[in-house]
């Protein structure tokens, strides 16, 4: 297996014994039933992880998205709208910015435009009120990062582990950077090792299956990313449209804006094409000042006009698409790289018919289409 990217503060182990005897006691509640988790009658699948920091919840949120509408399904997703300035239920319309309804929300509104977004603190308001919605009603909920949301009882836990940062191999905060105790991967019936390597070897699987010691009940899936064609985030503005990576020369400069957990695969892919990348990494889900927006530009303008370009997220992007500080100078050059999912050891279609079978079997909706 490749290195991973686990760094442990073992001075802060007191404080984590600390935090984790908190968060042992508030799951201990839910499980004696103390504190209440609420069902629903319509099927609710969480997508989550343990640990803060980026595993790659929203692509495979957008990959469930599209599963379940080829299969002809009303869709909702709900996120608590990490960063924006509005409060409580808050459901997306054509018009709705960032600042309304967050960054991941706003990028999945303008990809899926005929799904409901809404986003809401309290996850058991929020789908009450997606579940008053008709024309059409509401058939799956697609909860985003809500697996220690445990007010709501999803009827399928998918949880997500970082193939460079298991989930067994990390620490509770602050000494690493799991939210609970690793043993809360029980919860989960479907558990995903993501951002897989290409140079994953047939052992490595048996051994990350070994050392996430899951459950019978529980199935076991890897994916990585696969990236996109590079498209232009101001189109209006860009002449020269490119066709994916290939369209990058070995000579050509690129500025890789992230406000991201992980920025490291996604250099490790330009890298691939271009060694000329320099990196201005800033906070997941970063608010971009205008000093922020300076600083790219200045560093961007040092370089050849015709052998450079800047490469940012899907993200970054719903971010920076209404910047009023955004300069006019930079818009032609601004490409967006998005990310999908891809299943290994061709479970692709076993992943697909263990979603859509639940979907059909805990809906409220008997007529939902048959295949």
């Amino acid at each position: 297996m490749e290195d991973n990217f686990i760094k442990i503060h073992y001075e802060l182990y007191p404080l984590s014994w600390l935090y984790g005897l908190g968060v042992c006691l508030r799951n201990k509640l839910f499980d004696w039933g103390w504190l209440r988790s609420k069902s629903f009658d319509v099927p609710v699948i969480c997508v989550g992880n343990l640990a803060v920091g980026g595993t790659g919840k929203t692509p495979h949120t957008e990959y469930l998205i599209k599963l379940l509408l080829r299969e002809k399904l009303h869709v909702a997703t709900l996120s608590r709208g990490y960063k924006r300035k509005s409060k409580g239920y808050v459901l997306a319309a054509g018009d709705s910015n960032v600042r309304e309804i967050g960054d991941e929300p706003y990028q999945i509104k303008n990809k899926f435009p005929g799904i409901r977004v809404a986003v809401d603190e309290d996850r058991c308001h929020g789908i009450g009120q997606l579940l008053k919605l008709d024309n059409p009603p509401v058939d799956v909920v697609l909860l985003d990062d809500a697996f220690q949301h445990r007010y709501v009882k999803a009827g399928l836990n998918i949880l997500l582990t970082d193939y460079h940062r298991l989930l067994c191999e990390d620490a509770l905060l602050p000494a690493g950077r799991l939210r609970e105790p690793a043993s809360g991967k029980n919860r989960a019936q479907i558990v995903i090792v993501t951002k897989c390597p290409e140079t994953i070897k047939p052992i490595d699987f048996n051994i990350i299956a070994k050392r996430l010691r899951l459950f019978p009940y529980q199935q076991l899936y890897f994916s990585r990313f696969r990236y996109g064609t590079l498209t232009p985030l101001f189109p209006e503005k860009t002449d020269n449209r490119r066709e994916g990576f290939s369209s990058l020369s070995r000579d050509e400069q690129v500025l890789l804006v992230t406000g991201i957990a992980s920025p490291a695969p996604l250099v490790q892919e330009v890298k691939s094409h271009t060694p000329h990348v320099t990196l201005l990494a800033f906070d997941d889900h970063h608010d971009f000042s205008p000093k922020d927006l300076q600083m790219v530009e200045e560093q961007f303008l040092q370089w050849d006009e015709k052998k450079r370009l800047i490469i940012t997220t899907e993200k970054d992007a719903a971010r920076l698409l209404h910047h009023p500080a955004l300069s006019e100078a930079l818009k032609p050059y601004i490409y967006v790289l998005p990310i999908e999912i891809e299943f290994l050891q061709n479970q692709q279609h076993i992943f697909n018919q263990n979603i859509i079978g639940y979907v059909r079997k805990d809906s409220r909706n008997s007529s939902l289409p048959e295949k």
